[in-house]
């Protein structure tokens, strides 16, 4: 009788302490994004690995994106209020644009007032691009200040800087957290439905690198699908050519169809340089001298106002400059082999032609993807 009772206990704590056995904890898991390379692009792309494209991120940092209390205010005063879409319009190809309703001209300016350093660049085909952000590079893997090294910084940036959206790290937080939709999309993504600002940068940067720009009718010619009018033919014949408009050089790159290297030119634009954060203000290297990025040529007949400090409003501006305007310094390019003659001297039909080639670029699908848009229920 002792013995069975004994053995009645042990039997019981055995069942009391199953009872009790702590349940796994659930496993955070995300999906992950399957990013399309289209034909003729580059393949290596510009991910950091410690921020991968999943499904529940991008998604994230669309909302952010489009939601104009990111700025830290809640909607009572709508001049208080401002989001990355408040100056990158979908339909200028992520650009402020000439139309822009509040911007005179393109000339942008933050909450502020205070007016942006640079003409805005627009945000499409940003994955592939290995040689720094912005129109001097500054933002780079090379950069030794881990504070500007990827898109991640730059969302940061632009969220505080003073010509932009300019809040606090903690008052951006704070408003987000306490917004219903979002802590369950922070949880999805990360894991946990902490709100930080490197949480915040990170879903922008992932929706960013989303933003692919492919199929315009040149796109559609290059893969056999149709076929290019006379003129826009024409037109590249010049753009490809040293002894036509020769803008190839710096508008091209070898073996894939970004329409730029995303390298840094002086193209002759002006005689006089102040240094004012080109690329000589990032190297200190003499040759860099008032050279900038060259910008994709995709969807330009969409992203005037035109060069680094917006100074020309058309592309017939533009065509004119390269073709008569350009001023040959000891710090123009190498690449502009026509400088010593002022440009590529081209004719009112060759103009036209180049134009009409030019405008061949614009991504219609692109601008129009639902995917990229704002989501239907943000308020």
């Amino acid at each position: 009788m002792k013995y069975l009772s004994w053995f009645l206990l042990l039997i019981f704590i055995i069942l009391a302490n199953s009872c009790h056995k702590p349940q796994p904890e659930e496993q955070f898991q995300t999906t992950p994004y399957e990013l399309t390379i289209p034909p003729f692009f580059p393949t290596e792309t510009n991910i950091p690995q410690d921020n991968p494209l999943t499904v529940e991120g991008i998604k994230l940092g669309r909302y952010l994106f489009y939601d104009n209390r990111l700025r830290g205010y809640l909607g009572k005063d709508k001049d208080s209020m401002m989001c990355c879409a408040s100056c990158h319009l979908q339909k200028n190809a992520f650009v402020c644009g000439i139309d822009h309703p509040k911007y005179i001209d393109g000339k942008t300016f933050g909450i502020t007032g205070i007016p942006t350093t640079h003409n805005i660049m627009p945000l499409f085909n940003l994955v592939f691009n290995n040689n720094g952000y912005l129109w001097n590079g500054m933002v780079s893997t090379d950069n030794l200040n881990p504070e500007y090294q990827n898109l991640e910084d730059i969302v940061r940036m632009a969220i505080l800087a003073q010509d932009e959206i300019y809040t606090s790290e903690e008052r951006c937080v704070q408003t987000i957290a306490s917004i219903d939709i979002y802590p369950p999309m922070f949880k999805a993504a990360f894991g946990t439905e902490e709100v930080t600002m490197d949480r915040i940068s990170k879903a922008i940067a992932q929706f960013l690198r989303t933003l692919i720009s492919a199929n315009s009718r040149f796109d559609k010619y290059i893969r056999g699908e149709l076929q290019l009018t006379d003129d826009e033919l024409q037109g590249f014949v010049l753009f490809t050519t040293e002894n036509g408009a020769d803008c190839f050089h710096c508008h091209g790159s070898e073996g894939n169809l970004l329409m730029t290297t995303n390298l840094f030119y002086n193209n002759g634009l002006d005689s006089v340089f102040n240094n004012s954060f080109d690329r000589y203000f990032v190297t200190q290297q003499s040759k860099d001298i008032g050279a900038y990025r060259a910008p994709s040529l995709r969807n330009i007949a969409l992203t005037a106002p035109y060069m680094h400090d917006r100074r020309y409003k058309t592309l017939e501006e533009v065509i004119d400059f390269y073709s008569d305007s350009v001023k040959s310094t000891p710090y123009t390019h190498p690449l502009m082999h026509h400088a010593h003659q002022h440009g590529v001297k081209l004719t009112d039909k060759e103009k036209r032609q180049l134009k009409a080639f030019l405008e061949s670029l614009t991504d219609e699908d692109f601008i129009k993807n639902p995917n990229f848009a704002k989501p239907t229920d943000l308020p």
